[in-house]
């Protein structure tokens, strides 16, 4: 088939500028977008992230600026994950009152009125790096979802507008959700990591957040990333728990799973833009191989096409300056 035997049909009309625009379906708003903070307890300001170039471990102290930058940029949410002074085999870092992550969600909500979402695991708080009690050498998954319930409730307490579970445990989300309405918590909103993968592109994160395992991995509680009915089933055994919203992590090696939980599920659907995800691409612009807002601007243009609702990214604050003509 030729142009000249159909000449009515010109697809390339519809590509000029200004209708290009007008008929594109999926846009990326800075209001879907969540933005993953480090807060590190030891800093008294913040740090660089090696693995990660544009990234940073921040203090507390470094809080109210970025919420201010966050805020004007129209950030949707926080994704906050912290880093203790010091560890212990129960991960009791991660539940105390005091909690660095308790101290950065109280700080966000002094000074803004940003939506939090805080990560719930182990992993950053026990000298093994494991996403739970470790026994006989091996996580412990009922032992665990104690922990995770106390870990939930201290984080609502704190001002926690999601808690979002992703150690991988089974029955987390309904233990989860058990705890916080008993203690009075029934508006907190869980957001699962439902299709979390055991992946090769944690790397950076795990350097960010000092998490990596001491021994072993973590492929026994992380899902089999080869089988898409894996993840199809967890994420119907988090939404029957009560999950509030479901993650699929990796995002750009499981868009088709973003797409299935899209057409199968009436729930919101998040999708992680990963640490590794992020780095290849900073690292790729730092050399020049690569045009970097091109590349991002498609990257999180396929995730929301792909089907989901937000997306976990550290692109966030980038890519909002963008829209708002700022050179960042």
């Amino acid at each position: 088939m030729s142009a000249g035997q159909f000449p009515y049909v010109r697809m390339r009309r519809l590509r000029r500028e200004g209708i290009r625009q007008l008929l594109s379906s999926v846009s990326v708003r800075p209001s879907s977008l969540m933005y993953p903070v480090f807060v590190d307890e030891r800093l008294r300001e913040k740090q660089p992230i090696q693995s990660m170039p544009g990234q940073f471990r921040y203090s507390i102290g470094d809080i109210p600026a970025l919420c201010e930058e966050m805020e004007r940029c129209g950030i949707g949410a926080a994704m906050v994950f912290g880093l203790p002074e010091t560890k212990d085999d129960s991960g009791s870092g991660a539940y105390g009152k005091d909690g660095i992550v308790q101290k950065a969600v109280r700080a966000i909500k002094e000074n803004s009125s940003i939506a939090v979402a805080t990560d719930l695991c182990m992993c950053e708080y026990t000298p093994h790096g494991h996403c739970g009690i470790v026994k006989g050498g091996s996580v412990d998954n009922d032992a665990t979802l104690e922990i995770y319930g106390r870990i939930a409730v201290s984080q609502a307490a704190a001002g926690a507008d999601i808690v979002a579970p992703s150690g991988m445990m089974d029955g987390q989300v309904a233990s989860i959700r058990k705890a916080l309405d008993a203690e009075g918590f029934t508006d907190t909103a869980i957001l699962a990591y439902s299709a979390k993968a055991a992946s090769s592109f944690y790397g950076p994160f795990r350097e960010a957040a000092e998490s990596s395992p001491s021994f072993g991995d973590r492929r026994t509680y992380q899902l089999n990333f080869a089988s898409g009915t894996e993840h199809i089933r967890e994420i119907e055994l988090d939404i029957a728990e009560g999950a509030d919203i479901v993650m699929v992590k990796p995002a750009l090696t499981a868009l088709d799973m973003v797409r299935r939980a899209r057409e199968l599920f009436n729930v919101p659907v998040a999708a992680y833009n990963v640490s590794g995800e992020y780095s290849m691409v900073k690292a790729a612009a730092l050399n020049g191989w690569i045009d970097y807002r091109g590349a991002v601007t498609e990257i999180l243009t396929s995730i929301f096409r792909a089907g989901a609702d937000m997306v976990v990214t550290y692109h966030a604050l980038e890519v909002a300056g963008w829209m708002k003509g700022e050179v960042v």
